[in-house]
């Protein structure tokens, strides 16, 4: 009988150890969980939207009798004096709850953070992203904006927001992937904006780029050939004119970065964390109101 009383003893103290020994599955990766210092990724954006305490609406711009008003997110700094204005210019998935959060972003940060639909009116029943049934549908409609009718509404957008009294009258472009491109186009619009920042985005062609007047910040995921092809072309015209040409390129982070921030096993998210810090510095040094003369000047333009 002792025997096996002692068999079983043995037995339970090793199932007892062997329990013990075994690790803990490990913990599932919260794609929503965010700094609240960067931008929410894809994944976190609409509840961050659903939780920001500023002010965000949606208005709607006229630019030409002969087409629906332009759709646009407006998102209001909480400070006391008046703010610069950032246009953001989306991707070619259109005016998304991403996009929205980083207009939110920029409302942090201190600017009135205007982001219009720019396929506005293209969709059914005249409607602009939201009427659209499928991204593909959407990526078709932006793809099919000639560069002649971004502009006209980009330029339209921002007049309507230079002039809202909260604006100190000075104004910066702020694009991704297909809108990056579109922003660094705009660095040639007349009169230039005070500073162009480009994500991802593909540099002007070797004509259109002789036209740059505003100073850019250009900020690239290292696994992104196609765009990275047209950086030192730009750079060489750049320079030769005498413009401002900043360029940061993050290793391991790829096309896409700032919205895909949970990928690439950390290298996006590490771009995120240098790029936006960056673009906010970049942007205050160009936005703010830097001397009662400025101001004064800064005032006759928005009354013209």
């Amino acid at each position: 009988m002792r025997p096996i009383l002692l068999a079983v003893v043995i037995l339970a103290v090793l199932g007892s150890t062997s329990s013990q020994a075994q690790p803990a599955p490990p913990a599932a990766i919260d794609s929503t969980a965010r700094d609240e210092r960067l931008p929410a990724s894809e994944e976190a954006a609409k509840a961050a939207l659903e939780t920001s305490p500023r002010h965000g609406e949606l208005v709607d711009i006229a630019w030409s009798k002969a087409h629906p008003p332009l759709r646009t997110w407006i998102v209001y700094p909480e400070r006391k004096d008046k703010a610069g204005v950032v246009m953001i210019i989306h991707e070619i998935f259109g005016l998304s709850d991403w996009i929205r959060g980083v207009a939110d972003q920029l409302a942090r940060e201190g600017f009135i953070a205007v982001a219009p639909d720019l396929i506005s009116g293209l969709g059914p029943g005249g409607g602009g992203t939201d009427s659209v049934a499928s991204r593909d549908d959407v990526v078709k409609l932006v793809r099919g904006l000639t560069p002649e009718e971004t502009l006209l509404r980009l330029n339209a957008v921002r007049a309507h927001a230079t002039r809202l009294p909260a604006a100190n009258g000075k104004v910066a472009t702020v694009g991704f992937c297909w809108g990056g491109a579109r922003s660094f186009a705009y660095a040639a619009a007349s009169p230039p904006p005070e500073a162009v920042v480009v994500y991802y985005g593909t540099s002007p062609d070797s004509a259109a780029i002789l036209g740059v007047k505003a100073p850019v910040l250009g900020l690239y995921g290292a696994d992104d050939a196609r765009v990275n092809a047209t950086i030192e072309p730009a750079r060489a015209a750049l320079d030769k004119l005498g413009r401002r040409y900043e360029t940061h390129v993050y290793e391991g982070a790829g096309h896409g970065f700032l919205r895909g921030q949970t990928l690439r096993e950390g290298a996006n998210l590490k771009a995120t964390q240098e790029a936006w810090p960056r673009t906010i510095a970049f942007l205050r040094e160009h936005l703010e109101i830097k001397s009662l003369r400025e101001s004064v000047e800064m005032k006759g333009k928005k009354g013209k």
